[in-house]
C-alpha cells in the first residue's frame, strides 16, 4: 500500500425524528378550555343555590372589600365570611315599595268611582313596609254602619289593591280598628267588629290576586291602638289597615295590646249588627 494514500473520510448523518414538540400553543388553548369549563361549573353552581347565597356572591363582585373589612353580617349561617349589612336590603326594598305606592295612588286617582275615598285612603311607606289605611267616616264609608259588610265601591277598591299587592309577593298583615265608643250589643263587641272587618277585607284580597300564602296575620285591635289618642271617639280611629311588610312579620313584631289573631278560614258574610239604640252611635 502506498504510504502517501489520502485517507477516506466517512460522514455519518443522523436522521432526526419528527415526534418532538412543535411549541407551547396547545398549552394556551388547553388552559383557556379549562378556565372556561371552571367558569361554567361555577355559574351552574350559583344557579342552584339559595337566594341568600346569590346575594352574597353578587355583593362580593360589587364590593369585594366588604368581605375583608368585616362590614355586615355573615354570608351564610355558620360561615366565617362577611356580607353586606341587611339594612341595605331593607332600604332597597323600601325604595321599591315607594315606587309601588305612587303607582297605587295614581291608579286610585284615575278612577272616578273612588273620588269619595280620596281623603280617606292613606298610603305611606315606613321601615315596616307599605301601609294602606281605609279610614271610616260617620256615615259608614267603607262598611255598613256597625257591620262588617263591605260597600260595593269598597270591594272594587280592594280588588284594585289586590292586583298591585299580589304581584309584589311580600307578606301581608291585615288589621282592624275601632274607636273607643262601646258597641251597643253585649254579645258583639269592638273586638269582634274590628276582627270581622279585617277578615272581610282579607277575603276580597285573596279572591282578587293576593296569594293565600302572602297573608300571614289577620288581627282585630278594637280600640286599643287609636289613630288619634287625644280623640278616642273620633271616626278616624275606625279603620282597616293593610300592611305589605318589608320582611316577614314575626309574632313579636305585632303591635300590642291586640286581640288574638284571627285564623283565615272560609266564612259566611258577617250578619248585620243589631239595631242601634237611640242616641248611641255605632262604628
Amino acid at each position: 500500500m502506498d504510504d502517501h494514500q489520502t485517507p477516506v473520510r466517512i460522514i455519518v448523518k443522523k436522521k432526526r425524528g419528527h415526534g418532538g414538540h412543535h411549541g407551547g400553543a396547545w398549552k394556551v388553548a388547553y388552559a383557556d378550555f379549562v378556565t372556561a369549563m371552571m367558569a361554567l361549573f361555577i355559574v351552574l353552581w350559583i344557579v342552584g343555590q339559595s337566594e341568600a347565597v346569590k346575594q352574597a356572591v353578587s355583593a362580593y363582585f360589587k364590593d369585594p372589600g366588604v368581605f375583608e373589612s368585616g362590614r355586615g353580617g355573615s354570608v351564610l349561617q355558620g360561615s366565617t365570611g362577611s356580607a353586606p349589612n341587611p339594612t341595605t336590603d331593607v332600604s332597597s326594598e323600601i325604595e321599591r315599595l315607594k315606587v309601588e305606592a305612587k303607582k297605587l295612588e295614581a291608579e286610585i286617582r284615575s278612577n272616578p268611582e273612588f273620588d269619595k275615598f280620596r281623603d280617606k285612603i292613606e298610603i305611606a311607606v315606613t321601615k315596616e313596609g307599605l301601609r294602606i289605611e281605609l279610614l271610616e267616616n260617620s256615615n259608614g264609608l267603607f262598611f255598613d254602619v256597625g257591620s262588617a259588610k263591605l260597600k260595593p265601591e269598597t270591594v272594587k277598591l280592594l280588588k284594585l289593591i289586590a292586583v298591585e299587592v299580589g304581584h309584589l309577593k311580600n307578606k301581608v298583615m291585615i288589621e282592624g280598628y275601632t274607636d273607643a265608643r262601646p258597641y251597643v250589643h253585649p254579645d258583639y263587641t269592638n273586638w269582634e267588629l274590628s276582627a270581622d272587618r279585617a277578615n272581610a277585607a282579607r277575603r276580597i284580597l285573596e279572591q282578587s290576586g293576593v296569594g293565600k300564602d302572602q297573608i300571614v296575620q289577620v288581627r282585630g285591635f278594637a280600640d286599643r291602638n287609636l289613630k288619634h289618642p287625644d280623640k278616642p271617639l273620633d271616626f278616624g280611629n275606625r279603620r282597616v289597615s293593610i300592611l305589605v311588610a318589608t320582611t316577614e312579620p314575626r309574632p313579636s313584631d305585632a303591635i300590642t295590646p291586640a286581640a288574638p289573631a284571627v285564623t283565615p278560614q272560609k266564612e259566611t258574610v258577617a250578619p248585620a249588627a243589631p239595631e242601634v239604640a237611640p242616641k248611641i252611635e255605632t262604628k
